[in-house]
């Protein structure tokens, strides 16, 4: 069984948060990076984000541009791609965007714990596809099961958990990394990853393939296995 290629998307601040503390979202990039993203969904067959962004940002998930749509639709795929979450507890509230919008075409997919599952089914009813991992969720489990779909090409949009998750298991196979002209400085905001044992350590350098200016937002693209 083929597992997707995995890319990591994310925008940072110089000093490497994604968000600060306040109420409202900090918008670390700018309309050009937006532009980029929305490309760069519509070559990925799958999107996932972690349920702690579903319900602290109460994202669409979508590729906005209609040009973008009808290509896909030209070449027989769906207009959209099939967005996925992941949970460990099961904590998903029926009336984010996240299932009511780019869904014409199939229903997302959660990815939770047999604990999580219970509870999933009960909030979410038909909204969703629903698939339990066992008493944790186990990301190579995950990857199976979307090549098992179809899914070629997956991009990860965050948050901090599920960025971890992924580079501490040696999963991911691209990175791309916004820096927005920011400086948080808060200890208490949410960083890009959390602490964790990382394939090599500190001494393994990952492979710098491209550097891209967008306006004040420079894009790096990172290959981060060996």
């Amino acid at each position: 069984m083929t597992r997707p290629f995995v890319l990591l998307s994310v925008a940072t601040s110089i000093d490497g948060y994604i968000d600060d503390t306040t109420a409202e979202r900090l918008l670390l990039s700018n309309a050009e990076d937006f532009d980029r993203v929305d490309q760069v969904r519509a070559e990925c067959d799958a999107i996932l984000i972690g349920a702690g962004t579903v319900r602290a940002d109460n994202p669409r998930l979508i590729v906005k541009g209609e040009d973008r749509q009808a290509e896909r639709a030209a070449a027989g795929r769906t207009r959209q791609p099939l967005k996925v979450t992941v949970t460990d507890s099961g904590n998903l509230e029926p009336d984010a965007k996240f299932w009511h919008h780019g869904t014409d075409e199939h229903r997302p997919v959660v990815y939770t714990t047999d604990a999580g599952a219970v509870k999933v089914r009960e909030q979410l009813g038909e909204l969703a596809d629903v698939v339990a991992l066992g008493e944790t969720v186990d990301f190579g489990a995950l990857l199976d099961d979307l090549g098992a779909r179809g899914v070629g090409r997956l991009m990860v949009e965050g948050g901090s958990h599920v960025h971890t998750a992924f580079l501490s298991a040696g999963l991911a196979d691209e990175l791309h990394l916004a820096i927005g002209p920011i400086l948080v400085g808060d200890p208490g905001a949410p960083r890009f990853v959390n602490p964790a044992r990382f394939p090599g350590g500190s001494t393994r350098r990952m492979r710098l393939v491209d550097v891209t200016q967008l306006g004040d937002v420079a894009v790096l693209r990172y290959q981060p296995k060996a």
